[in-house]
């Protein structure tokens, strides 16, 4: 894994700059880190780690969060000068199509875990070494850590990344999501109110 191509990337939030890393520059679906122009490594940077999703990131699904997340993580992000990873892991890294399996499942009375469970996945299949390694890349050793998910602050602690803060990224659940966030909340330990 190692960065293959960076270049300028104008947003609604401000200019970043996208590093693309993946094993080969042939790889398709790179990861992705957004990174404010003027970031610097040092000094504990805002950061967040988020994982793809599609049906949330693109199309505003309201079964989730996660583009909510996102928008408001590039916000943060270019006001704190600090960087974005975007990791390739859709579905909690089941795949779009089983994904989409899951929604089906849900649709039927499942809860997310016990959707992915009956697919034969775990509740969460995501990973985040990639992340502390791309932080590393980035000469990051210490963050303040855009998160509501135990699970990348376990992570990253574990791969030598310094957590200083843990700052909650909040969204306000409605009618669609309600039931997904008490997910979240209640068997998968996330920092929500």
């Amino acid at each position: 894994m190692k960065k293959q191509v960076a270049a300028r990337l104008p947003t609604r939030w401000g200019t970043f700059d996208v590093l693309a890393y993946a094993e080969k520059s042939s790889d398709r679906l790179p990861h992705l880190a957004i990174v404010h122009p003027d970031f610097k490594p040092t000094g504990a940077p805002l950061v967040r780690v988020h994982s793809e999703c599609l049906t949330g990131d693109l199309f505003a699904s309201m079964r989730c969060d996660c583009g909510q997340q996102l928008r408001r993580s590039l916000e943060s992000i270019y006001q704190a000068r600090g960087v974005l990873l975007y990791l390739r892991q859709e579905g909690r890294g089941i795949g779009l199509i089983n994904k989409l399996k899951a929604y089906n499942l849900q649709d039927e009375g499942l809860n997310t875990i016990d959707a992915n469970h009956q697919l034969g996945f775990e509740a969460d299949e995501r990973t985040y070494e990639i992340a502390s390694y791309i932080l590393k890349d980035l000469g990051v050793k210490e963050i303040q850590l855009l998160t509501n998910n135990p699970e990348k602050v376990a992570s990253l602690s574990k791969d030598g990344i310094r957590i200083v803060k843990r700052v909650p990224i909040k969204i306000k659940p409605h009618e669609i999501n309600e039931d997904y966030l008490k997910t979240k909340k209640d068997l998968m330990g996330h920092f929500l109110d």
